[in-house]
């Protein structure tokens, strides 16, 4: 629930705007982005789903562990150290960012997230397989801990054809967007 101090701010949809989107659409086209979703591709065009359900199950167990061998390679990789720095200059307004292949298997992240496939998701289900084009925002969430609105903002990911290669979340801080709106 909410503090007394922070109420909602508008609909997710009003605040990720055009504008939001194509500022996210821009930081993407960084060729780091389409090397890395298209060499994963390459590399799990054969996984089967047992194989996806056992890597997402390694990264699970692999969280609370001290050897981490799979959240070590995606985490140090270079597509991981670009969206932490997309995060970091975004001084707040991002607070998640992570890139998915062509079965939602995560690419590259800012921030370990809490599983390693999201082809079984909304943020990939309403994305990826919908064509180049696909936006998909969702609902608002109220985050305790950094008393502040969320709401992911999820897209297809293409390659320098327009052909679909993976899907993007980024997570925007719906607090400081409306901040900076001033809303």
């Amino acid at each position: 629930m909410a503090s007394a101090e922070q109420a909602a701010p508008a609909a997710p949809d009003k605040l990720i705007d055009a504008q939001v989107i194509e500022g996210a659409r821009e930081w993407l086209t960084n060729p780091v982005v389409e090397i890395s979703v298209n060499a994963q591709n390459r590399h799990n065009r054969n996984m089967s789903q047992a194989d996806i359900d056992t890597a997402d199950k390694a990264w699970r167990a692999e969280r609370d562990a001290d050897d981490q061998p799979l959240v070590a390679a995606v985490m140090t990789n270079p597509l991981s150290g670009y969206l932490t720095q997309i995060q970091a200059r975004s001084v707040g307004l991002y607070s998640e960012i992570f890139v998915m292949d062509a079965k939602g298997l995560n690419v590259g992240q800012s921030s370990i997230t809490s599983d390693f496939w999201q082809g079984d998701e909304a943020k990939f289900q309403k994305t990826y397989p919908l064509g180049a084009a696909a936006v998909f925002i969702d609902e608002a969430e109220y985050n305790e801990d950094t008393d502040n609105w969320r709401s992911q903002l999820n897209m297809t990911l293409s390659d320098g054809t327009g052909k679909p290669i993976g899907a993007v979340t980024v997570e925007i801080n719906l607090t400081e967007l409306a901040r900076r709106k001033g809303l």
